[in-house]
């Protein structure tokens, strides 16, 4: 699905991807090398668990969301990639509700 224009090109930067070592050009987006390196998601959705993966690169959709070097939802399309920066797909959640007796669903304090 995604392939890197021919006349790209540029310093090659090292950093780790879910803990494996992979490779972007300098001034590549964290979207972009995900993409290159053939990620097919980076996160699911809260709900109904549906793969989600960078696109709309320009930071308006909020698909793209990583945690880098420790700190969650960063928007990957927006971070150019760093030597040794430590990217990880936002691990799989699933927001369950259970409803009480009434068949009411409650809410979900702090949103």
């Amino acid at each position: 699905m995604f392939r890197r224009l021919p006349e790209a090109a540029g310093d090659i930067i090292a950093f780790t991807i879910d803990g494996q070592f992979a490779q972007a050009f300098a001034g590549d987006t964290v979207a972009a090398a995900l993409l290159s390196a053939g990620f097919d998601h980076c996160r699911t959705t809260p709900v109904s668990g549906a793969r989600r993966a960078p696109y709309c690169m320009m930071g308006v959709c909020f698909d793209c969301l990583v945690t880098i070097d420790g700190v969650g939802n960063r928007q990957a399309c927006l971070i150019p990639v760093r030597a040794g920066m430590r990217v990880v797909p936002v691990p799989e959640t699933r927001l369950v509700l259970q409803a009480d007796r009434k068949g009411y669903f409650p809410l979900i304090k702090g949103r």
